[in-house]
């Protein structure tokens, strides 16, 4: 199937609060920027995506300890990952998902990865705005970092929201490749629990991000939720899985990342996926 062209970003400086370009590809499949994400998506027109893969700020840079590859790090990510108190933090889930709302199709849907420190904000605002909540995706790691506290138990999985602005009783019907996902799963109803191991070595061989997530379980989700050529939106991008995974799947893809290097980092895999280079062919 022939790509559509992309709806274009007006793209400003970043000093002005707007956002810059990337990567571009010349068949128009992607397109990624840099800087932050509200005037990113507020120059996004209406009903322009069909689907939208993101993995938002957790709000875990808070001083504390994490294990990284057996050690003691400190946790903290960038000031973009900072919490403001729940209050505003709350506020800053509901602002992007309502844009995220408006330039969706009338059947589009979107999925939200988070841990337990964001993802009961994220649902609480998808309901406030009116998304409904098709499936809360639990994504287990078969061998999760271990609990350096020591005071609970060991985080092993994570939460992906999938929501749809298609309201019941409406025309609009979101996709659902229902027999694709029972083929995949044996001929068997697939659960929401998803067993993935964190990404593979060969996916971080251009560069590391801190919460970067498997291509595979990215892919799942929009073999399930989209058709080949429609367009795919992540507006916090990191290190570029969600365009990865859109591209090796022949869906079109468009992004923004606040932080340069990640930015630049985003630009590179997706340069590399669109010519068939390593883990982004």
């Amino acid at each position: 199937m022939p790509l559509r062209s992309m709806p274009r970003v007006r793209a400003n400086a970043t000093t002005d609060g707007g956002v810059v370009p990337v990567h571009r590809a010349a068949d128009g499949s992607a397109e990624l920027y840099c800087g932050d994400q509200r005037a990113f998506l507020a120059s996004l027109p209406d009903a322009s995506v069909d689907c939208i893969w993101t993995d938002p700020p957790y709000f875990l840079s808070n001083d504390g300890p994490t294990c990284v590859a057996g050690r003691r790090h400190k946790v903290n990510k960038g000031d973009w990952d900072r919490s403001q108190g729940i209050a505003d933090d709350h506020a800053f889930n509901k602002a992007w998902l309502a844009e995220c709302m408006r330039v969706l199709t009338p059947a589009g849907t979107i999925w939200v990865s988070g841990t337990t420190h964001v993802y009961l904000s994220v649902g609480m605002a998808m309901l406030e705005l009116g998304f409904r909540i098709l499936n809360d995706i639990i994504w287990e790691k078969p061998n999760p970092p271990p609990n350096l506290g020591c005071r609970c138990f060991t985080h092993a999985t994570e939460m992906i929201l999938w929501a749809t602005k298609a309201v019941r009783g409406s025309r609009h019907r979101h996709v659902f490749h229902y027999e694709a996902m029972k083929q995949a799963n044996g001929g068997r109803q697939m659960k929401n629990v998803w067993r993935f191991a964190a990404p593979r070595a060969d996916e971080k061989r251009h560069g590391r991000h801190p919460t970067q997530k498997p291509l595979a379980l990215i892919e799942r989700c929009l073999e399930a939720s989209t058709e080949p050529g429609q367009r795919v939106l992540d507006p916090f991008a990191g290190s570029g899985s969600t365009g990865v995974a859109a591209l090796r799947q022949g869906r079109r893809f468009i992004g923004c990342e606040i932080d340069p290097d990640y930015a630049r980092l985003a630009g590179t895999r997706l340069q590399a996926a669109a010519q068939g280079a390593g883990d982004e062919r």
